[in-house]
Parts: C-alpha cells; structure tokens; sequence
C-alpha cells in the first residue's frame, strides 16, 4: 500500500517536515534578506513588510528537499544541523518564493483584499499603485539575481511560471464572472494558478543539482500532483466552518467562485437544483443568506467529502512518484509533507 509510506498522524507539522534541511532554511533566510535591499526609503519599508508576512516558506522548502532527494552528493547519512544544499539552490528557492510572494501582491490588488495571513496587505497600507510596483519590483530583481550569476537554466526553466499564473488568473475572473465553471474548467484553473508553482519548485530543486532529465520530469510530476491536492484542500476548507485559514468561511462563494465541492453538487443535481444553485451563487456577494444556503446544500450533499476523494488521488499519485526514490529523510519529508497537505486545517 503507497499509504503505508505516510507517517499518518496528527502530529505531522511544517516544524518536522523542515527537520532535513533546517539548516539550509536558516542560512536561506539570511540569504534571502541579502537580496531585497534597495535605495529608497519606502520601498525599503514595503520590502520588509513583505517579507515579514511572507509565510509558511512551503515552496523554498519544497526546492531544498527535492535538490537533497534527486543529489548524488547526499546519498550520505544525513546528519542534523548540516547544510545539504548549494547556493544555487538557494538561488533556485528564492526565485520561486519570491515569483509566488509577487502573484499574492498583484492578487490582493485584484481582489481589493485588505488583508493577507491575518496582517495588512501591501495594497491596503501603500495603495494599489505601490503595491503594483513593489510585486513588479520584486519579481524583477528575483529574476535578474539568477541571471547575473549566469544561472540561465534555472531562470529559463522558472520563469515560464509567470505565464501560466497569469493565465490562470484571467481564466478564473472569466468564469466567476459567467457562472459556469466546469470539472474540466475548475482542473485546468488550480494547475495554472497553484499546481504549476508547485511543480516548478519540485523541479527547479531537481534542475539546481544537475539532476538526470528524467528526475527533474519525475519531481515536476510529484510537484503538479502535490499541488492540485494543496489546492483542492483549500477549496475543501473553504466550506468547513471550523478550519482556520485566517479567511472568514465561505470566502470563494462570496467571490463566486465555483470549487470542487460545489462542482460534485451541482453535477449530481437536476436541472431545476442546479439552476436555484447558480441564481443564488450570483447573490453570494451581498446576500449572506444565499451564501448559508449553498453551504447547506454542499454539507447535506457531501460534496467536501467528494472532493476530498479527488484529492486523495492526487496525493497517493504523489507518493508513487517519491516511493521509486530510496529511503532517505528527504523522502520521507517530502511523504509527510504529502500526509500534511490532507491532515491540515489551515
């Protein structure tokens, strides 16, 4: 059994899983803070509001743990408080992170959100126009790190991401706008705007090691499927009333967006349910009671629990993937990491 790889316990945290490679994140961190210093007062003071709310730090951690998986040089024991990875994956790491950190920027501008993990965001303090600067300001000088220490692969091999997240971006605005996401729509949706970034970092970890071509396909496989199950998790916790994702409950309905959990709905419905689903979908914005009637009908239906099983899918296609690597606490960072992705509520 792939399951039979997880560690399935309550007690997988971020805190272990980063155990391998604790090291690399702390001089990461330091490397990262190196990199993001300019000239001018106020972009100073919105570089650092940035990176103190930056988060979890997932996709740099993912880069690290897949560079030590796919290096030749770490098939040694590992051995705790040692650094396992180069500076060019560090280099490869930052340049995701900070590809991501500036598409969350330019997200909250579009959304007019006033908020991002519970603290203000950059548009609410400094306005959309700033906000648009800095998110341009910082995917500018990620990019052009890797290209003035002449690191051309891994900047060709990552920046093909910015293209696939704006897509995803104008193609979720085009069918909340129109009401009519599809299973088909809603797949194509979460790759473009999540898994790709997913998949980029797995892969790009793999590229900063000189790793085999077909290990850096295999890590861009076990990162896409890691990544559509991350965000169909969310999607699922956006109906849970109880998950503690620092956004008030029901926020994608508010937006009208229509996620996995309503899709297994609305594809089991009639024509007459389906129809009252999507009028009061078009209300959600302003009517908290057509936003409790829709979470009412998804809870009765079990359309969370539909959607969970999609997303198991995806994460035991993951674990295949990591299982035809030898064991290793790389791998088994990567499997928890797996296990964390359907454990957690936030």
């Amino acid at each position: 059994m792939l399951r039979a790889l997880y560690t399935i316990s309550t007690m997988v945290t971020l805190e272990s899983i980063r155990t391998p490679i604790a090291a690399d994140l702390e001089a990461f961190g330091e490397f990262l803070e190196g990199q993001f210093q300019a000239d001018g007062h106020l972009m100073n003071q919105m570089l650092s509001h940035v990176m103190a709310t930056r988060g979890k730090g997932v996709r740099p951690m993912i880069v690290m743990l897949c560079a030590a998986l796919c290096s030749a040089a770490n098939k040694r024991q590992w051995v705790e408080g040692e650094r396992n990875c180069s500076k060019r994956t560090y280099l490869a790491a930052m340049m995701v992170e900070m590809l991501h950190t500036a598409s969350l920027i330019h997200d909250d501008i579009i959304d007019n959100a006033d908020s991002r993990r519970g603290k203000p965001s950059v548009n609410a303090l400094w306005q959309s126009r700033n906000a648009v600067l800095v998110g341009d300001y910082i995917l500018a000088k990620a990019m052009s790190a890797g290209m003035q220490s002449a690191q051309y692969d891994l900047v060709s091999h990552i920046i093909g991401a910015v293209t696939t997240l704006c897509e995803g971006e104008v193609l979720q605005g085009q069918h909340a706008r129109e009401v009519d996401t599809t299973r088909q729509d809603y797949l194509e949706i979460i790759y473009k705007k999540t898994a790709s970034l997913l998949s980029i970092s797995a892969s790009a970890g793999a590229v900063s090691v000189m790793a085999s071509r077909e290990d850096v396909s295999q890590m861009r496989r076990f990162g896409e499927a890691l990544g559509m199950a991350f965000q169909i998790q969310d999607d699922i916790l956006d109906y849970s009333r109880s998950a503690q994702t620092g956004k008030p409950a029901n926020n994608d309905l508010r937006e009208g967006k229509i996620t996995l959990p309503l899709i297994e709905v609305l594809e089991q419905c009639d024509e007459a349910e389906r129809a009252e689903i999507l009028r009061r979908l078009k209300m959600c914005a302003t009517d908290e009671e057509s936003v409790d009637y829709i979470q009412n009908i998804v809870e009765a239906t079990g359309g969370a629990a539909m959607a969970a099983r999609t997303m198991q899918r995806y994460v035991d296609r993951a674990v295949a993937i990591l299982s035809q690597y030898e064991d290793s606490p790389y791998r088994s960072a990567l499997v928890n990491l797996c296990a964390y992705v359907v454990e957690r509520n936030k």
